[in-house]
């Protein structure tokens, strides 16, 4: 329909460190108590820009690395986002602000990160759209676009229901 709003897109953003073996759900639990959503990439010094961030992170950990964090800095605000706890429940939020790094948590190689709002509710597998659960089923650490058109809309439906908004 023309001039209607498109609801956006939806992310699975599995928040594990790929260089530390902690048990699963221990970087989600973080982000979501801190309100954020993040990814790996540490590098030193500190950048105080995302172009010195990009640069750092290409020349540290290779171009497929800093095309990864471009694409998570440039999503837009409101998008949805997805991870999912040690038991797990999945939870979903909303990215709520530029990227930023944060040299504080280095130690769970997450410093890449947005502030993120995350719903209070946790949801079992079956409460959650199938093309979420399917895109955690294929494993992986890295943030991936949940390729689904209806995945969207479905995430915009939950998070109406849960917030009235």
């Amino acid at each position: 329909m023309p001039g209607a709003e498109q609801e956006p897109e939806a992310w699975r953003a599995p928040m594990r460190s790929r260089v530390l073996d902690l048990p699963p759900g221990t970087e989600a639990a973080d982000a979501v108590a801190r309100g954020r959503c993040a990814i790996g990439g540490v590098v030193a010094p500190a950048p105080e820009s995302l172009d010195e961030a990009l640069a750092a992170v290409a020349d540290r950990h290779g171009e497929r690395f800093a095309a990864r964090l471009r694409r998570f800095a440039a999503l837009p605000e409101g998008t949805f986002v997805w991870t999912r706890e040690a038991d797990g429940c999945y939870r979903l939020g909303r990215l709520a602000g530029p990227w930023r790094y944060e040299a504080d948590h280095e130690e769970l190689d997450l410093p890449h990160a947005r502030p993120a709002r995350w719903l209070d509710d946790r949801l079992a597998e079956e409460d959650v759209p199938p093309s979420v659960a399917e895109t955690f089923g294929r494993g992986g650490r890295n943030l991936q676009r949940i390729h689904d058109p209806d995945a969207g809309p479905a995430s915009a439906a939950l998070w109406r229901a849960a917030t009235g908004a």
